[in-house]
């Protein structure tokens, strides 16, 4: 079986006139294939000073897009982005008593941090670009800086769970989101390779064993329905978030994404959306951005290639067969889907090599 680079299967940005040579089945080394896709990422949404810029939320820079910037780089080895980016999240982000990052920058205020909590789904990225960076690097400053954050997300970001004593949750943040009588989670900020690689390279355990546990949760929420933005558990159990958005939408599109790239394809969560995808997904339709999670209803669609890309990894992972469907890769699409689609290429050459484009 002979099968194309990735830069081939996910497509080059249009006019850039690349050969497409054949390749055995298996990995690639992206760097070299797909570097033109990163390329044109960088392009669209990389500013010189190693800002990632969200240009739906006012061009405004959050420690996720940061870290999942910094992922990038690591995976297409661009040590002079990774560390254009690591050094503009420190000057600009790293501004908390603690080692964690406040989660949003506004440009043109003139108090460009207004909210200095943190986000534990950017600090979780940021820290693992830096473990990943290490290595990739050959630069141990980075670990060290990945040891403070991970001992901070363990203090600051994982409390009881309310219903089950012996477990532990996630926390969206260091405060808001623990109440009297429930606590409010965000299913997609658990991505268990990231929890558990930087638990094995910082030995602060208590993110591999709350990976775990939160693999656990998200196959109960998946047992009875599609798997939902924001939950709250109470000591009865679990439920719908009564005050952020309780339908599986643009964040919840996250959670298949990060249960296969954890190499746990098979799981609850991912089949129930690709029942929803294989039901829904058709030529020149959008995709389902935003679903109920109980009856399955497709409230919202988009065709942006990003979140076309999510839907040809889930359901090839469901499949068992070769070849996803993902579209070519389009700079002309906003930052969000976008690094999705590149974390969509990654997953499939890092734990399902079937996966990669035809």
């Amino acid at each position: 079986m002979k099968r194309r680079t990735m830069i081939s299967g996910l497509g080059a940005v249009a006019g850039l006139g690349l050969a497409r040579p054949a390749l055995s089945f298996g990995t690639v080394d992206l760097a070299g294939a797909a570097m033109p896709v990163w390329n044109s990422w960088k392009a669209a949404y990389l500013a010189s000073d190693g800002r990632v810029i969200d240009g739906v939320q006012r061009d405004a820079s959050h420690s996720e897009g940061q870290g999942y910037g910094m992922v990038l780089a690591t995976v297409f080895g661009d040590a002079a982005s990774f560390q254009s980016m690591f050094q503009w999240t420190e000057r600009n982000l790293a501004i908390r008593p603690d080692p964690l990052l406040a989660w949003r920058w506004l440009p043109g205020q003139g108090n460009p941090v207004p909210d200095r909590n943190n986000a534990s789904d950017g600090d979780l990225f940021y820290a693992w670009a830096l473990v990943r960076a290490a290595q990739r690097f050959e630069n141990r400053s980075y670990l060290a800086r990945a040891q403070e954050i991970a001992q901070a997300l363990a203090e600051k970001c994982i409390a009881p769970r309310p219903d089950a004593t012996d477990q532990t949750v996630f926390l969206p943040a260091a405060f808001g989101f623990t109440h009297d009588t429930h606590v409010t989670i965000n299913p997609s900020y658990y991505m268990p390779v990231a929890m558990r690689e930087l638990a094995a390279a910082t030995g602060v355990s208590a993110l591999a064993i709350c990976a775990q546990q939160g693999e656990a949760l998200l196959a109960q929420i998946a047992a009875e329905g599609l798997v939902p933005d924001w939950i709250d558990i109470t000591a009865n159990g679990v439920r719908g978030a009564q005050s952020l958005s309780p339908n599986a939408g643009y964040e919840a599109l996250r959670v298949p994404l990060f249960m296969i790239w954890s190499r746990v394809p098979q799981h609850p969560a991912v089949q129930r959306m690709v029942a929803v995808y294989e039901r829904t997904v058709q030529p020149g339709i959008g995709v389902p951005t935003v679903i109920e999670p109980l009856s399955g209803v497709v409230l919202e669609t988009s065709a942006d290639m990003g979140y076309q890309a999510l839907a040809g990894l889930a359901m090839c992972s469901g499949r068992k067969s070769l070849g996803a469907t993902i579209p070519p890769f389009t700079p002309n699409q906003p930052y969000y889907p976008a690094t999705l689609q590149l974390f969509a290429m990654i997953a499939a050459n890092e734990t399902l090599p079937e996966c990669v484009p035809l």
